[in-house]
Parts: C-alpha cells; sequence; structure tokens
C-alpha cells in the first residue's frame, strides 16, 4: 500500500492563505510564518532525496506549536497540511498512519473555524480524501474528497490552492475540460506577498497538472 505520489504537493495541506487574513491569536503569527516558510523550502526548493528527512523534522516542530496554542485553528490545519505533505513523501505502508493523523487535526481545526485559512482547511481534508487510497487500504473515498474541495473554492474562490487541488481532483476523475477551468483560474490567482515561496512552488504544480491534460 502507498500513498498516491501527487500527494507530495499536497498538502496537504496547503496550503495556503495570506497571513494577514488569519483570523489567529497575534503571538502565534510569527510561529505559523516559520511553519509555512520551511515547508515550503522542504517541499518546493530541496532536492527530491532530501525533502521525506526535512518534512520529518517539521513535525515536531508543528506539533510544538499546537501543543503552546492548542486552540488556534490555523496551527492545528497547518500541523495536519505538514503531515499530509510527509505522508505523500515517505509513501509505502508507514504513510497511512501520518495521514490519518493529517486529518485528525484538519478536522478538529475545522471544530474552531472552518474558514480559519479560507478555504484551505476543506482543500486539505479534500485533497486527503482523494489522495488516500480507498477501502480496505485506507480511508480514501472520492465523493467525500469532491464534497471538501468544492467547500474550499467557495470559501476561497479565487485561490491558488483551492482552485489547483479541486482541477487536480477533477483531472484525476477524468474530467479534463471542467479541470482546465480550475487549473488556469489557479494558475491566474493573485499572488500571496508573504508566501512567494509557496506560490513558485504551487504554480510549477499547476503547470505539471495543466500539461498532463493535453497529454
Amino acid at each position: 500500500m502507498t500513498i498516491k505520489t501527487s500527494m507530495a504537493g499536497a498538502a496537504l495541506l496547503a496550503t495556503f492563505m495570506s497571513v494577514a487574513s488569519l483570523a489567529i491569536a497575534g503571538e502565534d503569527t510569527a510561529t505559523l510564518q516559520s511553519l509555512q516558510h520551511e515547508w515550503a523550502k522542504a517541499n518546493y526548493q530541496l532536492p527530491e532525496d532530501q525533502r521525506e528527512d526535512a518534512l520529518k523534522a517539521l513535525v515536531p516542530k508543528a506539533e510544538a506549536a499546537v501543543q503552546q496554542y492548542p486552540q488556534s485553528a490555523a496551527l492545528l490545519a497547518w500541523r495536519g497540511i505538514i503531515l499530509s505533505t510527509y505522508a505523500g513523501a515517505k509513501g509505502g505502508l508507514g504513510a497511512l498512519d501520518y495521514a490519518k493523523q493529517a486529518l485528525k487535526s484538519l478536522e478538529a481545526a475545522r471544530k474552531i473555524d472552518e474558514k480559519a485559512i479560507g478555504g484551505g482547511i476543506d482543500t486539505s481534508i479534500g485533497a486527503l480524501y482523494y489522495r488516500v487510497p480507498g477501502w480496505p487500504l485506507g480511508f480514501g473515498d472520492d465523493d467525500k474528497a469532491a464534497d471538501y474541495l468544492a467547500k474550499g473554492v467557495a470559501l476561497n474562490p479565487d485561490g491558488i490552492d483551492e482552485n489547483y487541488f479541486y482541477g487536480d481532483f477533477l483531472a484525476d476523475q477524468g474530467e479534463k475540460d471542467k479541470a482546465a477551468i480550475y487549473l488556469n483560474k489557479a494558475l491566474a490567482a493573485a499572488p500571496r506577498p508573504d508566501r512567494p515561496d509557496a506560490d513558485a512552488g504551487r504554480r510549477a504544480d499547476i503547470a505539471v497538472a495543466l500539461k498532463k491534460l493535453t497529454d
């Protein structure tokens, strides 16, 4: 059993919104920004053979942040994003446990504030549901994925991550024309001034996804 390799761009998690839009306590903003930038570096800038170790090292940092600010929906969401991205990089039988932990963290964030990172929480949950194998190996569920991904776009219609993941899912379902609409919308998303590293990496993901539609 393996997590789909495309999960490495996930999210998971997210992914995701400008810190200026986050409804979180001011004292954890620096912590959140640090996690976001370390995640972007590990996920997009390091050589592939260094990615898994870098993401693994980031997991306890996310755990510590959540322990310090247990009611921060944004930090709970980013713990989930980091765990899901690590699961994708790790792969194999051991990855599913991290994916389950990611889902649990994202669901906890959603209970506190679904809109904490724009549509990023719903989008990250949706990405897990379509990138994790289904029963009996995992908890993957395309119907749930479609529901959560649509909710993510509804919360942030112009978001780069929300549109990318929905488009990627639609492409995976064979809906190429509809996928192209969302992927191009993601490509046209406004830059996030505080997250240029994540934007650059995500635009590369979008380019790959668009190319696959014509292959």
